[in-house]
């Protein structure tokens, strides 16, 4: 088994075909951007929640925010769930991490730090991967 193939699969989830690795690490970058495009939103949904939303209705007595952007986190926090959930599988991320990816969602500003790392570490490992393949051709 050559560095390039024992590399990818390390990647790959049992759940994807290995015989063709560039797939998986396609599948990956797919499931990383669906995550980064959830967790800003998440993110974004949480900080008007708990910085505007929260303060009006303490201090106006005006719900109308929360009424409407908390359903809305909640909702599109159950698909983050799933969208991290997947990252997590397919990046083959420890118990901790998948938690702390899974909780980010539930306090202010964590979602777009955690999001971060994770991005960094992912990337940083799919470049790992393509460096070791090995050249096409004859």
């Amino acid at each position: 088994m050559s560095s390039f193939e024992r590399a990818t699969a390390r990647l790959l989830p049992g759940w994807v075909a290995t015989d063709d690795p560039a797939s998986a690490l396609r599948g990956i970058e797919a499931s990383l951007t669906r995550y980064r495009i959830l967790a800003y939103i998440v993110g974004i949904g949480l900080a008007v929640l708990v910085f505007i939303g929260i303060p009006l209705q303490v201090a106006a007595h005006s719900p109308g925010v929360v009424k409407v952007v908390g359903p809305l986190h909640g909702f599109i926090y159950i698909i983050y769930l799933f969208a991290a959930f997947d990252m997590a599988r397919r990046a083959r991320f420890t118990m901790p991490q998948m938690l702390m990816m899974l909780c980010a969602g539930l306090l202010p500003i964590l979602a777009f730090v955690i999001e971060r790392k994770v991005t960094a570490r992912v990337r940083a490992e799919v470049a790992a991967v393509r460096a070791l393949r090995p050249e096409d051709g004859p």
